[in-house]
């Protein structure tokens, strides 16, 4: 039913306005006694929790970054069947994002391309979601991911991802450091490990107790990744969360004039598959086994994750099939693991 009316009617939507209808939808789905329902139907089987992080996830399987930017959603998320929820990308001061049109699909590659610019309400508007939300007490496990303000320059960057820090960690399950985004002037370019690792350890110490980790980009060299994996550890991070968009167009099937049209952002959804599959190889062999690696990118099915999971990733998230396959897309893969095991 769902493909057809994505056919017929969601495809025809402007994609942001799409998705904040979307958005709508799962912020009811989170409100008893809708929250009831939806969960009993959507519900991961006893036995498929994992620990990881010091934490305990219902199911293998979240939501990535980018689709909860401001924290509204979590709790309709979890009804879903979600077993963790990675909020934002949330920076410290709030922020518009970039003009739009700004969200793009790619529907002959079950793609998507953004160059959403890190729109959200901002850190105090988040500390503030949060907090109600741990009064409520979420089933999924919850991270926040942070990034640097746009009018903040990358001189200034390690302050400013501390002010979010400083923050949110006490309220995060875990805490994410996003310096992979392609939609932020300079922001990739922290990803040196010269550069990164003091602005993790400034990080870390913001952070406390809440295990700490770092998202970086499909972009990179392989040996590059390699440095960032062997600094995580050295550093004493819980993981890294590999990967985030890429701006590659490579052997996409959509018309080329649709692509151009689209423009500058990053790519998400099937085409990183292959890419976000080597980067998990490369990671999962630079970092001991305890190491958690969450794995992103080109996830559509409960092979996907299955295959993922046998690679070595301790989690796995998804947030662009979710577009293309509907809102009991966690279920279907939650049912698919259940089904294997």
């Amino acid at each position: 039913m769902y493909p057809l009316l994505f056919r017929t009617v969601l495809s025809r939507l402007d994609p942001e306005f799409a998705h904040h209808a979307g958005m709508a939808v799962i912020r009811t789905l989170g409100v008893p006694p809708f929250s009831w329902i939806t969960s009993a139907l959507t519900r991961p089987a006893t036995g498929q929790e994992v620990r990881a992080l010091g934490l305990t996830f219902p199911s293998p399987f979240g939501v990535a970054a980018g689709f909860d930017k401001n924290a509204v959603g979590v709790r309709g998320l979890s009804a879903l069947g979600f077993g963790h929820i990675e909020v934002g990308t949330v920076t410290a001061i709030p922020q518009e994002g970039n003009p739009k049109p700004r969200l793009f699909r790619l529907v002959p590659d079950r793609a998507v391309v953004n160059r959403m610019g890190f729109n959200n309400a901002g850190a105090e508007a988040a500390e503030r979601r949060l907090q109600k939300l741990r009064r409520r007490r979420p089933r999924a496990v919850i991270g926040v991911n942070i990034g640097k303000s746009r009018v903040v320059e990358v001189e200034q960057a390690t302050a400013d991802y501390v002010s979010s820090a400083q923050r949110l960690a006490p309220l995060a399950d875990y805490l994410a450091v996003n310096v992979s985004s392609p939609n932020t002037p300079g922001l990739r370019g922290l990803q040196a490990v010269e550069t990164l690792a003091p602005l993790l350890q400034a990080v870390k110490t913001a952070a406390g107790t809440t295990p700490l980790l770092v998202k970086i980009a499909p972009d990179l060299p392989d040996e590059e990744i390699t440095a960032i994996a062997e600094m995580a550890v050295k550093e004493g991070l819980a993981g890294i969360i590999a990967t985030n968009t890429t701006i590659s167009r490579d052997g996409l099937r959509t018309d080329p004039a649709v692509i151009d049209a689209a423009g500058a952002g990053g790519l998400s959804g099937a085409p990183l598959r292959e890419r976000s599959r080597e980067v998990l190889r490369i990671v999962r062999a630079a970092v001991p086994a305890e190491f958690c690696v969450i794995s992103v990118g080109g996830i559509e099915t409960a092979d996907d994750v299955r295959e993922r999971l046998a690679a070595g990733a301790t989690l796995v998230q998804g947030y662009t099939a979710f577009l293309y396959r509907g809102p009991f897309w966690a279920r279907q893969i939650n049912r698919g693991l259940a089904r294997a095991r």
